[in-house]
C-alpha cells in the first residue's frame, strides 16, 4: 500500500508540472498585406505546372507561363532582387543584405503540383486548375502543396520592398520545379549552386508542418508543428525465380508463392518502436494541452511507455512517427492463370527513423526473409534521415514566436517531417533546417493535399502572408 500510495503520489505531481509554454510573444506590429493576393495567387493555381513521373509528360510551357506570372505580378521583387533560372524552370531569387559578414537566408517552396487522378476530375467542387475564389477559399491543385509557400513569400518581400525596408542579411527564395518527382533537376542543382560559391546559411525554411486544429482527440488548442527532420527512405526489391510450366503440375512452392511468403514475414516483423528524438520532444509539448486522463500518461512514460507505444502503433499516422516502416507498394508475377510464373517480384518502401540507416533496413529484410531462393537487393537510391535541426537556434526561436504573436495561444513544438522535402538537398549548407507551412488545416485538409478538392482558405492564406512579413523582417536586421 505505502508503494502504490507513493507511485500515485509521484505520477500526480509530474502530471501536475506538466505544462504548456505559455510564453507570450506579445502583439504583432503593424502588418499590411497588398491588396488582390488571393487573386494572384489563383492565377498562379490556373497555371497547370505539373510533375510527372514520366519525364516525357513534363509542360516546360507552363512552368515558363508561371515564371512570367510571378515577373508581372512581382515588380518589386524584380527589380529589387537578382532572379536565376536553374536548371531550365527552377528560380533562385537573391536580395542582398548591406553586411556581407551575416550569413544568408534562404526561404523555399516548389513550383510544381501532383497530377490530378484520372478519373477523379469530376469529383471536385471546382475544375482543379481552375482557380476559382468561392465560399471563401482559393480552389484548385497546388493551393496546399505548394504554392503558398512560393507566392506567400514573394508577397512578403514585395511588401517589405514597397515599404523601404533595407535588410543587413541577404535574402535566397529557392523555387524548385521538380519537388514532388525528388527535387534532383531543381532544389538539388540550386544547393550545389549556392555551394559552389562558398555559402554558407544561417537557417533554411521549407514546407513540412502546418497549424493543426484538433490533430488528437481531446487536443483543442491550434498546434504549430515545425519540421526539425524528415525521415529517410529506401525501397528494396524481392525477387523469386523459378522453372515455370503448366499449373497442373505445380511445386510445392511457386515463385508468387515465395515472395509472398517474404513480404507477410516483413509485414508481421516490422522494425521496432522508439518513442524518442522528435517525436518524443513533440509529445512532451502537446501531452500538457490534452485532458487530465492522457496528461497523466504522457507526464509519466517512466511508467506509461509501453502503454503509449502500444496505442501510438495504432493509427498508421502515430505509428510512422516512432518507426522506421514498411509499406509493401509492387507486386508482380504471372500472366495466365493457368501457367506457374518464371518469376516474381515484390518492393518495399521503408521510411527510415532518424537514428535507422539504410544499411540497417536492408540486415533487417534479409534477416527477417532468410529464404537464399529469395534475392534482396535495392530497388533505387536510399536517402538517410536528415540531421535533426536544433530547438534552441535563433532561427527556430524567430519562427517560434512569429507564430505566437499570429496565433495567440497555439502551442509551438519541434515536429518529425514523415514524407520527403526539398530542404534535405540543403543539408550542407546549413546545420538550422526548418520545414514549417504557415496555414492552418485539419484533418480534412490534410487529405485534399495530394486528393480531391485541394484548396486554401483566403483569410488563413492572408494570415500566412502576414506571418512571412514579420518573420523575414526579424531575420534579415
Amino acid at each position: 500500500m505505502v508503494v502504490l500510495l507513493l507511485l500515485v503520489t509521484v505520477m500526480l505531481v509530474r502530471t501536475a508540472a506538466f505544462r504548456v509554454n505559455e510564453s507570450v510573444a506579445g502583439p504583432p506590429p503593424e502588418v499590411t498585406v497588398r491588396a488582390g493576393f488571393a487573386e494572384r495567387l489563383a492565377g498562379a493555381i490556373r497555371l497547370p505546372t505539373i510533375s510527372y513521373e514520366d519525364a516525357d509528360l513534363f509542360d516546360g510551357d507552363a512552368f515558363t507561363a508561371l515564371h512570367d506570372h510571378l515577373a508581372e505580378h512581382f515588380p518589386g521583387v524584380h527589380s529589387t532582387m537578382t532572379r536565376e533560372v536553374v536548371g531550365d524552370f527552377s528560380l533562385l531569387y537573391t536580395w542582398s543584405g548591406t553586411d556581407p559578414s551575416l550569413d544568408p537566408i534562404l526561404l523555399m517552396g516548389h513550383l510544381d503540383v501532383v497530377p490530378v487522378e484520372p478519373g477523379t476530375e469530376q469529383l471536385w467542387t471546382h475544375p482543379p486548375f481552375s482557380g476559382v475564389i468561392a465560399d471563401g477559399h482559393i480552389w484548385g491543385r497546388g493551393s496546399l502543396d505548394d504554392k503558398p509557400s512560393v507566392l506567400g513569400t514573394l508577397e512578403a518581400v514585395e511588401a517589405l520592398i514597397a515599404q523601404g525596408f533595407r535588410p543587413a542579411r541577404t535574402l535566397h527564395l529557392s523555387y524548385g520545379h521538380d519537388e514532388e518527382v525528388g527535387g534532383a533537376a531543381g532544389a538539388a542543382a540550386i544547393a550545389a549552386l549556392l555551394q559552389s560559391r562558398g555559402v554558407r546559411l544561417a537557417m533554411v525554411l521549407d514546407e513540412g508542418g502546418v497549424i493543426g486544429d484538433s490533430l488528437l482527440p481531446g487536443l483543442t488548442r491550434p498546434t504549430a508543428l515545425i519540421g526539425v527532420a524528415e525521415k529517410g527512405h529506401v525501397s528494396v526489391e524481392l525477387v523469386a525465380r523459378a522453372t515455370g510450366g503448366h499449373s497442373s503440375m505445380p511445386p510445392p512452392s511457386t515463385a508468387v508463392g515465395r515472395v509472398s511468403a517474404a513480404v507477410a514475414r516483413l509485414e508481421s516483423s516490422q522494425m521496432p518502436v522508439r518513442l524518442d528524438g522528435v517525436a518524443l520532444q513533440m509529445f512532451e509539448n502537446i501531452g500538457p494541452a490534452l485532458p487530465l486522463a492522457q496528461r497523466a500518461v504522457f507526464a509519466n512514460l517512466w511508467l506509461t511507455r509501453p502503454l503509449v507505444l502500444r496505442q501510438l502503433q495504432g493509427a498508421p499516422s502515430s505509428n510512422a512517427m516512432i518507426r522506421t516502416t514498411t509499406a509493401a507498394t509492387i507486386f508482380e508475377g504471372g500472366s495466365k492463370a493457368n501457367i506457374l510464373p518464371g518469376r516474381a517480384r515484390a518492393v518495399l518502401n521503408f521510411r527510415i527513423l532518424p537514428g535507422d540507416s539504410a544499411a540497417g533496413v536492408l540486415a533487417h529484410v534479409h534477416r527477417v526473409v532468410n529464404d537464399p531462393t529469395v534475392e534482396i537487393r535495392l530497388a533505387e537510391d536510399e536517402w538517410e534521415p536528415s540531421p535533426i535541426s536544433p530547438v534552441d537556434a535563433a532561427g527556430y526561436r524567430t519562427i517560434e514566436r512569429t507564430i505566437r504573436q499570429l496565433v495567440p495561444g497555439a502551442i509551438v513544438t519541434p515536429y518529425l517531417v514523415l514524407g520527403a522535402t526539398d530542404a534535405r538537398h540543403f543539408s550542407g549548407l546549413s546545420d538550422n533546417i526548418y520545414r514549417f507551412l504557415p496555414i492552418r488545416m485539419n484533418s480534412d485538409d490534410l487529405e485534399r493535399m495530394h486528393g480531391t478538392d485541394e484548396r486554401v482558405a483566403v483569410d488563413d492564406y492572408e494570415q500566412a502572408i502576414r506571418f512571412y512579413i514579420l518573420l523575414v523582417r526579424a531575420l534579415l536586421i
